[in-house]
């Protein structure tokens, strides 16, 4: 599991996102059993993190740099 954390941390925003599409079609289409289903969930919150993380910092930085075009 630290594997796919380490792995998650590497992917882009679009990436990540793309991969979490992907997991909750395969989620939504019945195709995995619960073994997978458990690590895929595992993985897709993994992922909302690494977004969520890139969104704020990014938000930070647009904030810092439009306060100094008030300046």
């Amino acid at each position: 599991m630290a594997g796919k954390k380490a792995e998650n941390k590497e992917l882009n925003y679009t990436e990540s996102v793309e991969r979490l599409e992907g997991i909750v079609k395969k989620i939504e289409s019945g195709e995995m059993d619960i073994d997978q289903l458990t690590s895929q969930v595992a993985e897709a919150a993994n992922l909302i993190k690494a977004c969520k993380e890139k969104l704020f910092s990014t938000n930070e930085a647009v904030e810092k740099l439009l306060k100094e075009l008030d300046k």
